[in-house]
């Protein structure tokens, strides 16, 4: 995509999204954590649903290490792998209180090391958290890339290279949240609703099926 074109798609997002955050519920960098890590494989409607009560009654890393795994699984057996989550969510609250003084650490190392923590979960923390700017590639943002040709690649690592050299840094810190939203109710997987994209002609996509819409 050319690079005036990237600007162009990201001033329409903008326009029409101009304050973009993540759909997870969350009042603090640690809660934030902690439904990322539960997001894994799960939608961010179920992960919401499990975390509005056990965020209303343990609001720390102190809070949920006391309720143990055992406990910690009866709020979260509707995610899935939740056996697995509920035991690396205890056990990075017990980093947190040993190592950081329960606080969340604003650094990608630190982060990639709690248990059930990988890049894509750290990017998200340090960009939503943190603001920092950094883009995690789901597989919305992975698809939307490849897609529009904004940034195609084979993994998402190589996509998440990719935007980061193609967007310019005054739409980074957004750009995360705008091409997951726009992935998630416009660009959807299997019916994208090209019809009413705001950014269709840049698209390499989308313009291949307006072009092939106008020779029917």
């Amino acid at each position: 995509m050319r690079s005036e074109d990237v600007v162009k798609l990201f001033t329409r997002l903008r326009e029409a999204m101009p304050a973009p955050t993540t759909e997870l519920e969350h009042e603090s960098p640690f809660q934030l954590l902690i439904a990322v890590m539960l997001s894994a494989q799960a939608t961010d409607v179920s992960v919401n649903k499990a975390t509005r009560p056990l965020f209303a009654k343990y609001k720390g890393p102190a809070d949920l290490k006391r309720l143990g795994v055992k406990r910690l699984k009866g709020y979260i057996r509707t995610i899935g792998l939740y056996n697995t989550k509920a035991e690396n969510v205890i056990r990075t609250c017990a980093i947190l209180l040993e190592q950081y003084d329960g606080e969340v650490p604003q650094d990608r190392e630190a982060l990639e090391a709690l248990p059930g923590v990988g890049r894509k979960t750290a990017n998200v923390v340090l960009n939503t958290a943190f603001g920092e700017p950094t883009i995690a590639v789901d597989t919305h943002i992975f698809r939307v890339s490849n897609r529009t040709g904004l940034a195609p690649g084979k993994d998402v690592r190589i996509v998440e290279d990719g935007l980061l050299a193609v967007v310019p840094d005054e739409f980074k810190k957004d750009a995360h949240h705008w091409l997951i939203l726009h992935g998630r109710y416009t660009c959807k997987a299997r019916s994208p609703e090209c019809e009413r994209c705001i950014i269709q002609e840049l698209c390499a996509f989308g313009g291949k099926r307006e072009q092939l819409s106008r020779t029917l």
